[in-house]
Order: C-alpha cells, then sequence, then structure tokens
C-alpha cells in the first residue's frame, strides 16, 4: 500500500510564534496562507503543517499521489482502494471517501492510541 507523501499538521495556538520557533529549527515555507491561519514548512524531508483555530488535535497526514515536495508521482494507490484494503483489515474509518467519484478526497483513522491519520488525496 502506497501512502505518499508524509507530514504532521500540528495545532497551534499561536501560528506566528509557532512558525518562528520552527524556522529557528531550520523550517522553511513551503506554502499555505499565514493570513488564513496556515502554513506548511520544510526542512529537508520533514515536512509539517501548522494549522490555527482549525482541529483540535495533531494530525499524521498522508497525500497519496504526491511526493514529498508536494508534487505529482505517476504511480500511487487511489485513496479509495486505500480505503478497501483497509476495510478489508477490519480497521475502522472515522470518515470514508465516496467510492462513486474520483480524483480528490480523503478517509481518516484512529490509531490504537487515539492518533487521528489523514489520508488525504489531492488529485
Amino acid at each position: 500500500m502506497k501512502l505518499g507523501a508524509f507530514s504532521i499538521s500540528l495545532a497551534v495556538k499561536d501560528i506566528h510564534k509557532s512558525k518562528e520557533f520552527y524556522e529557528k529549527l531550520g523550517f522553511t515555507y513551503k506554502g499555505g496562507n499565514i493570513d488564513q491561519n496556515w502554513i506548511v514548512l520544510k526542512n529537508e524531508n520533514a515536512v509539517i503543517g501548522l494549522f490555527q483555530g482549525m482541529f483540535e488535535n495533531n494530525i499524521i497526514t498522508f497525500n497519496p499521489g504526491w511526493d514529498g515536495n508536494a508534487q505529482n508521482i505517476e504511480e500511487y494507490d487511489d485513496v479509495r482502494a486505500i480505503q478497501e484494503h483497509l476495510k478489508s483489515l477490519e480497521i475502522s474509518l472515522t470518515k470514508v471517501a465516496d467510492t462513486t467519484t474520483s480524483g480528490p478526497e480523503y478517509i481518516i483513522l484512529t490509531d490504537p492510541d487515539g492518533n487521528n491519520i489523514l489520508i488525504d488525496q489531492h488529485r
């Protein structure tokens, strides 16, 4: 199963302070809009998203169809195929993808320790 690019989405209290902190660790701006309270930062292969006021907890994120630079890759597993595989393993999903569609879609599941996992396909 190919889950795609990995990042962590952090629920932050003050996006400006968090941005400044992570920049001190060597992260640089990759995308997003700080005026909308979300940005994406990168340090080598590490990608983090900072989100203020959008969700309560941190989220582990995978993006099928993307590499670590948010560039399309040719061969990837569609999120709907990933969903069916997870269901066959009896893994519960808290948000399921619409299997009658194609293109962008996402699923959400939770690991045994309560960590949310977002599998978010953008194409």
